[in-house]
This record gives structure tokens, C-alpha cells and sequence, in this order.
């Protein structure tokens, strides 16, 4: 497709999937501006994360543990705006038609969204077990995934279809 009709598709076009899309990328950035946040703390720019007066949430406590800084020698929330800035992308590549004429695009950010739901729920229970605390912004970005999931199936299932009938 050309860059300039890719333009007009994504900006002005109108189908239930491009507004699933839609939502998924405004989710999905919602999910960097939560690690956005996260990273400034835990790379020192920010000294606090308010939290919402819930029970067993402490973001402070969970974001400065063993636990956040244990996978590649960096702190977890530069990793969580890498991977929703995936998922904004696999959303946002290929036109209006997508699920026809590259049916990749759209099983390829399914499974992303349900990637990232799954990674999300093992670590909140990792969370929960090494800190018996939840950080409020990455149980926000948890419930942000699992409303991605809901709105990637129905162009996912599109792609398969058109994958397997061919």
C-alpha cells in the first residue's frame, strides 16, 4: 500500500476493526505512559508514586524491590514501554483491509495483546509473592491488556480465516 493512502485509511477510514485499533493503540500507549512513570521512579527522576488508597497496593514498595530489577540488569518498566510500544505498532501497521490482504498483521498483534496479558498475570503473581503488594500502575496496564485481547480477537479471527481458507 502507499504511504499516502495508508494515510487516509488509518486517519479517516471507518470499519469496527480499525476502531478496535484504534482503542488498542490508545490502550497501548496508555501502558507507556504507566512505565513511563514507573521508570521515572525507579531510575530516581521521581522520588513517589502516589497510589490510589487501595488495600494492599504500594507502588513505591513493589517498584524499588529485588523483583523489579531482576531480568536483564534494568529496571522492568523500560521493558513494559518497549513491549505496549510493540503492540501500538503491530496495531497501527497495515491498512484499513489488513485482515484480507496481510492476515499476519492482525494474528500477529492477537497474540502480542494475549502475550501480553499472560506475561502480566505472571507478574502480578510474582508481585504478590515476593512483595505481598501490587504496584497500582502495572495492575492498570494488566486490565488494559486483557481490553486489548477482547478487542484484537474478532481481526485476528479474520486473519485466521483468511490464512486457512487459502
Amino acid at each position: 500500500m502507499n504511504p499516502t493512502q495508508l494515510s487516509r485509511e488509518l486517519r479517516e477510514g471507518q470499519s469496527p476493526d480499525l476502531t478496535n485499533r484504534r482503542w488498542i493503540i490508545g490502550l497501548s500507549l496508555l501502558g507507556t505512559v504507566a512505565g513511563q512513570l514507573v521508570t521515572m521512579y525507579q531510575t530516581g527522576i521521581i522520588k513517589h508514586l502516589p497510589d490510589p488508597p487501595i488495600p494492599y497496593v504500594n507502588s513505591d514498595k513493589v517498584d524499588a524491590s529485588d523483583y523489579a530489577y531482576k531480568r536483564l540488569n534494568t529496571p522492568d518498566a523500560v521493558m513494559m514501554i518497549v513491549t505496549y510500544g510493540l503492540t501500538a505498532w503491530l496495531a497501527a501497521a497495515g491498512g484499513k483491509n489488513r485482515a484480507e490482504k496481510q492476515p499476519w498483521l492482525p494474528i500477529a498483534m492477537g497474540l502480542k495483546t494475549i502475550t501480553d496479558t499472560a506475561t502480566n498475570l505472571q507478574l502480578a503473581r510474582e508481585e504478590w509473592q515476593e512483595n505481598k503488594a501490587f504496584c497500582a500502575y502495572c495492575q492498570a496496564a494488566s486490565l488494559l491488556s486483557v481490553a486489548s485481547v477482547a478487542l484484537a480477537v474478532p481481526e485476528m479471527i479474520k486473519g485466521f480465516r483468511k490464512v486457512f481458507k487459502s
